[in-house]
């Protein structure tokens, strides 16, 4: 689908996001891993969430849709069924990371399959401490999926130590943890995201956390939980900037979860002069929220450094069509991980952001953005990345002139409603 976007004159509105990617596949997972019936209300009804679910189906696990809400009955931990087939994980990378995590620890075989994009995603990150807790991994070129597990019905504790920030490593890991007899403790440079640690304790686990190292003792069993999804900040984020960068523009967006290891984006903009205040601060499921309020404000150029990049991992897209509104160098270090996410969104940001006349220069881990630059409308692609469409679709709105978008329905991933509730708040 290619769209369309020519710029308005301001952002106004007052918009409900979608419910939260990460968390509701969490919720599916953990509803999976507790026997009885657990209930997700307000899940994110998205290509990658959907996949989550259709794999604990093949797990045993009943499903019962209804309006909002999921229902989901299981035999939990230890009683799945062994699949009658490969459990395809569509194009989602927590999907098949945080899955295997569970695989690993069930006395049967199975295989993991998904996309031609995730099957190009390095699943050797998962492979190498599932398999010191006693799991047999296959991978193609032993790096890419497909995987093929063979799980240990007695999975070993382990100490890892992880060389990067990543969540769905730290999750995978945890989530075999439950089932090993010990204490498996696990380390990482920083903090990523922490949606498994608080889900883990609102199912009725025990997880230790002491200067950055967690240690999960098992075996561990959960109860059923009913789950309520807050907003998805990372969808947030691409209305926030775009409210902060198209001047005259101010821009509600209620329940929105606000986890601290998230909202890296919100402190980097507040610092760099963005008028945003939350409001109506709450918790649910562990998990805290509450109403972001911005208006249009000029931002100064900054430096991402490394120590950030886990707390806005998916907002870098769009902070990068925002450095080049900012009057200087904008440099951004330590984002080598963006190479192999749905695409190598590095070059993709680079290949747009040149085809809009921006100054941009590639490296090989970053990139260095000289503003300001006003923006033209060109011919740009999604390479079908739902992060990259909407970042881009941000970037037309402040562009000169017709901006069209190849591949727009990429944000079917994570955000199915983009283009409509962009429509709602762009006022021409």
């Amino acid at each position: 689908m290619i769209k369309r976007i020519k710029p308005p004159k301001k952002i106004q509105g007052i918009l409900n996001v979608p419910p939260d990617k990460s968390i509701t596949h969490r919720a599916v997972l953990f509803s999976a891993l507790s026997r009885g019936t657990s209930t997700i209300h307000n899940p994110l009804q998205s290509e990658d969430c959907l996949s989550t679910l259709s794999c604990i189906e093949a797990l045993g696990c009943r499903v019962e849709k209804a309006k909002g809400t999921w229902t989901i009955t299981s035999p939990g931990l230890g009683h799945f069924q062994k699949p009658n087939k490969p459990f395809d994980c569509g194009n989602s990378g927590t999907t098949m990371r945080l899955l295997s995590g569970i695989l690993a620890a069930q006395d049967f075989e199975s295989v993991l399959i998904g996309d031609p994009s995730l099957s190009k995603r390095p699943m050797n990150r998962i492979s190498e401490p599932l398999g010191q807790m006693g799991a047999l991994f296959s991978l193609h070129e032993d790096r890419y999926p497909p995987i093929k597990i063979k799980g240990s019905p007695n999975p070993q504790p382990i100490q890892w130590n992880n060389r990067i920030a990543s969540a769905q490593v730290k999750s995978a890991v945890l989530l075999a943890a439950l089932h090993a007899k010990g204490k498996t403790v696990y380390s990482e440079p920083s903090l990523s995201r922490d949606h498994t640690e608080r889900m883990l304790l609102a199912a009725g686990g025990k997880i230790e956390e002491k200067e950055g190292t967690l240690v999960l003792e098992g075996p561990q069993f959960l109860k059923p939980v009913n789950w309520s999804i807050p907003g998805d900040f990372s969808s947030a984020s691409f209305f926030i900037m775009a409210g902060l960068l198209k001047t005259g523009s101010q821009v509600e967006i209620p329940s929105v979860n606000i986890n601290p290891t998230r909202t890296g984006l919100l402190d980097l903009c507040t610092n760099l002069g963005a008028q945003i205040d939350i409001k109506n601060k709450k918790e649910m499921g562990g998990e805290p929220l509450g109403d972001i309020h911005l208006a249009s404000s000029p931002l100064r150029p900054f430096s991402l450094s490394s120590k950030l990049v886990p707390r806005l991992i998916d907002e870098i897209p769009i902070l990068a069509v925002a450095a080049t509104q900012t009057k200087g160098t904008s440099s951004f270090d330590g984002i080598g991980e963006l190479r192999i996410k749905e695409t190598d969104r590095i070059s993709a940001v680079v290949k747009n952001l040149s085809a809009m006349g921006a100054q941009i220069e590639e490296r090989e881990n970053g990139i260095v953005i000289k503003g300001p630059t006003p923006l033209k409308g060109a011919s740009l692609s999604s390479f079908g990345d739902h992060r990259i469409a909407m970042a881009f679709a941000v970037a037309a709105l402040l562009a000169e002139g017709e901006t069209t978008l190849e591949d727009a329905e990429s944000v079917s991933i994570s955000y199915p409603s983009f283009w409509k509730d962009l429509e709602k708040v762009c006022v021409s």
